[in-house]
């Protein structure tokens, strides 16, 4: 599934860049690639720190986020995403970058993926401990556990 989409956004993104090329020349095609890895760096600098800072937060306050998780693996794809050159990639990686955008990518993640993600038995989101306890005959075999919600 990834190799025809990487070959497919290869091929794109070559024909962007040969497009933009021959309508504003190579030089100044290849320094508008340059300027928006700038752009992208600095928006990935800016927001990792503050992806961090609320992690440490969650975390000194005994928290667990799966948002702030998500945003930390956005902002990673984003900057993986801003390296490859290309103008559709760069697109892709700086609304990556942006914070609204980012929760929009992030709740469709999230909707798409809440069924699996809940009733996964394996999941980090939900953890169950058998009882142990010998059973009387009328009781009911029960789950002991934690639900916690973001």
């Amino acid at each position: 599934m990834i190799f025809p989409i990487f070959v497919v956004m290869t091929l794109l993104e070559i024909y962007v860049l040969a497009s933009v090329g021959a309508a504003i020349g190579g030089f100044s095609t290849v320094l508008l690639v340059i300027i928006t890895a700038f752009i992208g760096f600095f928006l990935l600098k800016q927001q990792g720190y503050s992806t961090i800072a609320k992690a440490q937060n969650t975390i000194s306050n005994s928290q667990t986020s799966t948002f702030t998780r998500l945003e930390g693996v956005i902002i990673v794809l984003s900057g993986v995403l801003l390296l490859t050159p290309g103008f559709i990639t760069d697109m892709i990686g700086l609304l990556g970058l942006l914070p609204f955008s980012r929760s929009y990518f992030i709740n469709r993640i999230l909707e798409k993926n809440a069924k699996k993600i809940f009733n996964n038995n394996h999941s980090g989101f939900i953890h169950k401990t058998q009882n142990t306890q010998p059973q009387q005959r009328n009781e009911k075999n029960t789950i002991e556990g934690e639900f916690w919600e973001d």
